[in-house]
């Protein structure tokens, strides 16, 4: 092993780890000792320096520090002679150390050079710990850094530990905050990532080494900052062309119009004021959204992000004349445009018009794109939610788990500052085969009267069942005349801390796309997942 790493120009850093040592009666140090010894002599081969000793859960294990303190003491002396060093750490769930602070006490107390502590993320926060005492360590007392998040959950510590671990940038910890202390403190050794995560582990390696770095890549800093996102240039529908039919009537159902047709490919701008939509005449599977195109304040500087953080840019067909747009792809394989339309050489350029396009009607009428919806792949849930935390520099929300047909669902958000650019991620909790939804979400002015008069245009609205009205006239104060309005419609209803919202389906063109149109009022900021299950189920 050890010549294999050297082979490949890597370190064995740390060798890991040694279990209740410290604070143990004289027989059990003694046999204890012994084992030390015996790692020593595999640390030799491997070329490692430190070996961690993580706090001890052993019922055998003494509540007294200065006993601790004494056989730490003598276990680095004795490591010292091999040019070794100790690394104590704090399990969250160790029988009288739990806490970092109190680790790094006890090693203090030992007051051996050989002797320092480690300092582990997950330890820390989970437990709700101020991660601001770090300051107060010696930097060369912090031997060895560990990295993990983990998503904000309520369990059993260890085995939230065991099997929830995360890259950071993908869970619920302020990594970024824990790091500026670790710097302040003036620790300068490597940033170790330790991560138990049982989906990882069945998961491709290449991706995970990938998203592994650029969770680093984003804590170490350095990168340009990411472009301000303005909204949506266009979402792209890829379809088959002996299937386009469908789609196109049910675009013209819902107020949109064909504005354009590219200049040497194969696809259609279908617009409504701000609304645009693109339509793809690609062979094969069923209708689905392809790609997705975000307004950046500067595109250029959207891309040179994504390029530092291990997105490439992806190499696309571009004929004389076209607007050369940036793309890379997001984890599910969803393209992501930057794009920035009002630019004299922008991207609708590329368009020939039969007709002027058309102008932004009255309230009744789609006002632009709300958020985007991607159902991912089982093992691709985390990754995707650090993709577009780290490389379109959104703000992850947190996440929540809802009832589907088929078992639960997890769902998170990432969303702009603003709430201009929003991506409603979801996957299953238990992996099953099939495609997940897609949908796109139309903001409308007036969601009554929008589902109204797309029902009259022939617009396939997603039915809902009665029972969820009868429901919503028990558990809210909405009015009879109300109720029967959204029942007659199949619109839906929530309502937030702030605000209401009131948003309606259409049916699924092919198995998986569909789209949404949505009113927010009086400042509402969620996405309806009280009426997700209902949703699932009607489109089920």
């Amino acid at each position: 092993m050890r010549a294999r790493c050297e082979a490949l120009g890597l370190e064995i850093a740390l060798y890991q780890p040694l279990r209740d040592f410290e604070a143990m009666p004289e027989a059990a140090f003694a046999a204890n000792l012994r084992r030390a010894e015996a790692k020593f002599d595999v640390m030799e081969q491997l070329g490692a320096d430190t070996v961690l000793v993580c706090s001890n859960v052993s019922p055998q294990a003494i509540d007294d520090d200065a006993l601790a303190a004494a056989q730490l003491r003598e276990l680095a002396s004795r490591a010292a002679e091999r040019g070794i060093r100790i690394a104590y750490e704090a399990l969250a769930w160790g029988r009288h150390v739990r806490d970092y602070d109190h680790a790094w006490r006890i090693a203090e107390a030992g007051d051996h050079p050989s002797l320092g502590t480690c300092l582990d993320s997950f330890h820390i926060l989970s437990r709700g710990a101020d991660p601001a005492g770090i300051r107060d360590i010696p930097a060369e007392k912090i031997f060895f850094l560990q990295l993990a998040d983990a998503p904000d959950l309520v369990m059993d510590v260890l085995q939230w530990s065991r099997h929830y671990r995360c890259f950071p940038g993908q869970g619920g910890f302020d990594l970024a905050g824990f790091m500026e202390h670790v710097r302040a403190a003036g620790y300068a050794g490597p940033l170790s990532l330790e991560v138990f995560n049982d989906v990882f582990r069945q998961a491709d390696p290449q991706r995970m080494a990938v998203d592994a770095m650029r969770s680093l890549l984003l804590l170490e800093g350095g990168l340009p900052e990411a472009a301000p996102l303005r909204g949506y240039a266009f979402a792209e529908l890829a379809i088959e062309p002996e299937a386009s039919a469908g789609v196109e009537r049910l675009l013209i159902a819902m107020g949109l119009r064909h504005a354009g047709q590219h200049r040497t490919k194969a696809v259609q701008l279908w617009r409504h004021g701000d609304v645009r939509v693109l339509v793809n005449h690609d062979e094969g599977g069923d209708p689905r959204l392809t790609a997705i195109a975000v307004e950046s304040a500067d595109p250029l500087r959207s891309a040179e992000r994504a390029e530092r953080l291990l997105a490439p840019v992806l190499s696309r067909d571009r004929g004389p004349g076209e607007a050369d747009l940036s793309a890379i792809a997001a984890p599910d394989g969803t393209s992501v445009f930057f794009c920035r339309t009002d630019a004299a050489d922008g991207w609708v350029g590329d368009f020939l018009y039969p007709s002027p396009p058309t102008q932004p009607g009255p309230a009744t009428e789609l006002t632009g794109i709300d958020h985007v919806a991607l159902s991912q792949p089982f093992d691709y849930f985390d990754e995707a939610a650090l993709f577009y935390r780290s490389v379109l520099g959104l703000e992850l929300e947190e996440g929540a788990e809802l009832v589907a047909p088929d078992g639960l669902v997890r769902s998170r958000a990432a969303r702009s500052a603003d709430g201009s650019v929003r991506f409603a991620l979801s996957v299953p909790v238990v992996r099953h085969g099939g495609p997940g939804h897609q949908h796109v979400a139309f903001a409308t002015g007036d969601a009554l009267a929008t589902a109204r008069a797309m029902a009259e245009r022939g617009v396939p609205l997603l039915p809902i069942p009665g029972n969820y009205y009868d429901d919503l006239a028990a558990r809210t104060d909405l009015d009879d005349d109300t109720i029967d309005q959204l029942r007659s419609l199949g619109v839906l209803y929530d309502a937030g801390e702030r605000g209401e919202l009131l948003h309606f389906y259409t049916a699924t063109a092919g198995e998986q796309l569909f789209f949404e149109v949505l009113e927010r009022r009086g400042g509402y900021d969620g996405y309806g997942a009280a009426n997700s299950p209902v949703r699932l189920a009607a489109l089920r």
